[in-house]
């Protein structure tokens, strides 16, 4: 079997790449162990054609495009460019791209097209109360009729997903999941008191801003607490720094314990968990939530937004507190209780690991991708 994933964010040194990345890094490398050949093909983030093997993945990346309009025309006739050369050489058997990737494929091709359902435009757009744009939005609804199966990270973003885009299709849901021997259970010798940690891109749909407003209440009552930001910046509102945006507008709040740490290698994403006394994650919309994976794997006690995503991962295992998405002053208040009690902490880090050592075994749920794409082909 021949596995295209097709996606920009692959991780490459120096450059930071978000959950999808993550997930396709994750999931490549399992299958090769399996003898699935697998190869990731994307647009790079320089002028020039960059091609590397990673542990057995063929990894291409193309050059980015210089046309001052049409960049995602251009870049997309390259790639389908480049999978028919790739299908010459080791005939592909599935080609798998999230939502937006098959806008300009042809409906028949040699290869099943596969969209693996992460979020796409109409969905964060609605999620967020916006109106989709229109171009962008036609191109979603064109790979969708292109594609040929569908796989969902949750059950939540593709039943919504079904909705805003007014399109029937079934979906099978097989839920993400990360290399868990990396997340270590924590050593609480390690953690530091009253320290409250984010870990995600800095922007809107991340809640980011009301978690800024609901530590200023938790400084109310510990006035030692701090709040380490860890992730990339994104562009606000005016296409500026999301980060200077924050950090601007609530200038007196950022001086007194707020730090931004931008991006930190993965590998030094373990230690930063270890070092905090809660994991929050405030997110108005996701498909899914791989961090909040990371921390319960290292039995963290978490907080986390009352987002169906979120709900779907904890399902019944009581293994996090939840906060009202819209309500910083509710944020405050669960964060407050969870710093009151040592003993409400102890008993979410227990029930954190044991929950995603049993729902997200590595195991199982690579299994569950080679039995989807054994049904594709």
């Amino acid at each position: 079997m021949h596995v295209v994933f097709l996606t920009n964010e692959y991780p490459k040194k120096n450059i930071s790449h978000g959950g999808i990345g993550t997930f396709v890094h994750f999931l490549a490398n399992k299958l090769i162990l399996e003898g699935v050949k697998v190869t990731v093909l994307g647009i790079n983030n320089l002028f020039k054609n960059e091609f590397e093997i990673d542990a057995g993945i063929n990894v291409f990346r193309l050059k980015k495009s210089k046309w001052k309009v049409g960049k995602f025309f251009d870049q997309n006739r390259r790639i389908i460019q480049k999978i028919a050369q790739i299908n010459n050489n080791l005939k592909i058997d599935i080609v798998e791209g999230s939502e937006l990737s098959f806008a300009f494929f042809p409906k028949r091709t040699s290869y099943k097209k596969v969209i693996r359902l992460h979020g796409g435009h109409h969905f964060f757009a609605i999620e967020l109360h916006k109106k989709p744009v229109l171009w962008r939005g036609y191109q979603e609804k064109k790979s969708f009729k292109n594609a040929d199966f569908f796989v969902a990270v949750s059950n939540y973003v593709g039943k919504q997903t079904q909705q805003y885009l007014n399109y029937k299709f079934n979906y099978e849901i097989i839920y993400n999941s990360i290399k868990i021997e990396n997340f270590y259970k924590a050593d609480a010798e390690k953690q530091q008191q009253h320290k409250l940690l984010f870990i995600g891109t800095v922007c809107e749909k991340k809640g980011v801003e009301n978690l800024v407003k609901a530590f200023a209440l938790v400084k109310r009552k510990y006035p030692s607490a701090i709040l380490d930001i860890i992730g990339r910046d994104w562009a606000s509102k005016d296409n500026n720094s999301y980060i200077n945006y924050l950090k601007n507008k609530y200038v007196e709040i950022v001086k007194t314990g707020i730090h931004f740490k931008g991006i930190l290698p993965y590998r030094q994403i373990p230690i930063a968990i270890e070092s905090a006394t809660i994991c929050v994650y405030p997110s108005i919309s996701e498909s899914f939530g791989l961090t909040i994976i990371e921390a319960m794997c290292m039995g963290k006690a978490i907080a986390v937004s009352d987002i169906e995503p979120f709900k779907e991962i904890l399902g019944n295992s009581k293994a996090a507190l939840l906060f009202n998405k819209e309500s910083s002053e509710n944020m405050a208040k669960v964060i407050i209780k969870l710093l009151d009690s040592k003993k409400n902490r102890e008993g979410l880090e227990i029930n954190s690991r044991k929950h995603i050592l049993e729902k997200f075994d590595n195991d199982k749920i690579l299994k569950q991708n080679i039995d989807f794409y054994k049904s594709v082909i």
